[in-house]
């Protein structure tokens, strides 16, 4: 099971959560390093954990299409630029104000009428200035069945559809950035896999809490139990391989071999060039009791 959430609840008129996140970036004082290893390593830092880690080279943001402070992305892009670091922008179909957001069927309905062009067109206007070297993941974990996202469990060739038509509207804006295709990385991925021409990267998701192993599958996962098996898919494209969302969850014991294992560099992922942490708590809880998981690396091992 995972679920991830992002905070900051966007109305209109309201400033925006990334401006937000940057806001605390700037002030937070660094008190954390990336694990040891090799493999190039990226977090979501809202907190500014790792704001002066000369080993983070790539630094991810989410933001949604619909009220968003666009400036705020040249704010990002001058934060990357002085740390050395590339940006990775987790583009979401949505807003963030749950009370405003849409279903399933009409985000379809609008793409494919191109009601939703302005929205892409907008985001991909700036992400065309900047002068960070930009990976754009959009639509992200289609494959995930837990209702988190309204763009996720569609019809194959809906999803495939829909990418492909909003990625185009993107490119035709900002022709130089990368594509990141990220599946949560099930059984079913390939199926909505959208070509070659739309994946430059495929990105996973990776989480590991300790309770939810115990209850659930009976032992301690590790990192490589959840992400080998996710890897083998995605490395049938023949195309670099990102960790795009990093977490886990438990006892000293239980991070600390997550910790040695996440950036060493194994022969069984040759493909695999990054592993990007996701530094934040969970906005939406995991089912059955488990909570809100803390993922950030200042609270993530638990007594």
């Amino acid at each position: 099971m995972e679920l991830r959430g992002h905070s900051g609840g966007l109305r209109k008129g309201v400033a925006s959560a990334l401006a937000t996140v940057l806001g605390a970036v700037f002030t937070a004082a660094a008190v954390y390093a990336a694990p040891p290893g090799d493999v190039p390593f990226g977090v979501y830092d809202p907190d500014g954990d790792f704001i002066d880690d000369k080993q983070v080279v790539i630094e991810e943001l989410f933001l949604p299409w619909e009220d968003v402070y666009l400036p705020s992305l040249n704010d990002a892009d001058a934060y990357a630029l002085e740390r050395n670091r590339a940006l990775l922008v987790t583009l979401e179909p949505w807003t963030w104000s749950r009370s405003e957001r849409n279903t399933a069927q009409y985000l379809r309905r609008g793409i494919f009428a191109g009601e939703y062009d302005p929205n892409m067109k907008a985001v991909c206007d700036v992400l065309g200035t900047l002068k960070s070297p930009v990976t754009l993941r959009f639509m992200h974990e289609m494959d995930d069945r837990s209702g988190q996202f309204i763009w996720s469990g569609w019809k194959p060739e809906d999803y495939v559809a829909a990418y492909k038509r909003m990625v185009d509207v993107c490119k035709a804006s900002a022709p130089n950035i990368t594509l990141m295709w990220s599946p949560l990385g099930n059984e079913d991925m390939d199926d909505y896999y959208p070509g070659d021409d739309y994946a430059d990267l495929i990105g996973l998701t990776v989480f590991g809490l300790q309770a939810w192993d115990q209850a659930k599958i009976g032992h301690d996962q590790t990192f490589d139990e959840i992400f080998a098996p996710r890897y083998e898919r995605a490395s049938k494209y023949g195309k670099p391989v990102v960790v795009a969302e990093l977490g886990y969850v438990g006892k000293e014991g239980y991070v600390n071999d997550w910790d040695n294992s996440v950036r060493k560099t194994k022969p069984e992922y040759p493909n695999l060039v990054g592993v990007v942490y996701f530094n934040q708590l969970e906005v939406y809880p995991w089912p059955e009791g488990f909570g809100q998981p803390d993922w950030r690396v200042k609270n993530h091992i638990l007594e």
